[in-house]
């Protein structure tokens, strides 16, 4: 296994509250990782570090960027520099253009990828170097029955997959997943799974979601780890982390 993203004794002040408190882990490239923890437990600071939102107060991240070389430093960075290196985050916020058509989309996230200028001649249908690059994303997550369909059209969980098409056509090497079944149906819910399972096993990009379904997380994850006050207080495999007294007192009487 590879190291593709790393945290070193990371610090979030808010005041007199730390919310992210001396926080180091490792995330392996083979490993779908989840972060839990009950509500308050600093997992949304956590991401807001590791993609550029918030700066640490203490600590560092290290990032393994688009080419495989060595880990880079991008602690402090801005998220549009921390995306180029390779880090992206998706449902975050509902960053689709509506009006757009889902090819259209993925169109743009590949322009951006290539910092290409951001004009009607690029996201033109003549462009077929374009064309194939964002048909072959659409297809990844299989799309292509809505590709030409304008995004503000599409069901809840069809956006869902929009979303991580504009995170996959950046090329990342890592993507953070924000809640990706939230306000999804069971069967939209097993769909989204299965997607994350198969992109994680036929593409580069290694997946890390915060998920509050407690199904979800012990039915993708190779690992978990369990933040709580701020503080990581178990990493391990769903078996060892849903075996440890202290993960157990954390959630009693919480939300998982």
């Amino acid at each position: 296994m590879t190291t593709v993203l790393e945290t070193e004794g990371l610090e979030r002040r808010f005041g007199k509250l730390l919310a992210v408190d001396d926080v180091t882990v490792s995330i392996d490239s083979d490993d779908v990782t989840s972060i839990i923890g009950p509500n308050g437990a600093g997992k949304t600071t956590f991401y807001n570090l590791l993609s550029g939102r918030l700066k640490p107060t203490g600590g560092t991240v290290h990032l393994r960027a688009h080419d495989g070389t060595d880990l880079v430093e991008i602690t402090g960075m801005e998220p549009f520099e921390i995306n180029r290196k390779g880090l992206s985050r998706a449902f975050q916020i509902n960053n689709i253009f509506e009006g757009l058509s889902v090819s259209d989309n993925v169109r743009i996230a590949r322009i951006s990828r290539n910092d290409r200028t951001l004009d009607v001649r690029s996201v033109a249908r003549d462009d077929e170097e374009l064309t194939a690059e964002a048909r072959e994303v659409i297809e990844m997550v299989g799309l292509e029955e809505v590709a030409e369909t304008k995004c503000a059209n599409l069901s809840h969980g069809d956006k869902r997959k929009v979303e991580i098409a504009l995170s996959l056509g950046t090329d990342p090497s890592v993507v953070l997943l924000d809640e990706p079944t939230a306000g999804m149906n069971a069967t939209e819910t097993e769909k989204m799974v299965d997607l994350i399972r198969d992109l994680n096993e036929q593409t580069d990009t290694t997946f890390v979601l915060t998920e509050h379904d407690m199904g979800v997380v012990l039915g993708i994850s190779d690992r978990i780890l369990v933040l709580d006050g701020g503080e990581l207080i178990a990493d391990g495999t769903p078996e060892e982390v849903m075996q440890n007294q202290q993960v157990r007192e954390a959630y009693l009487g919480g939300e998982a």
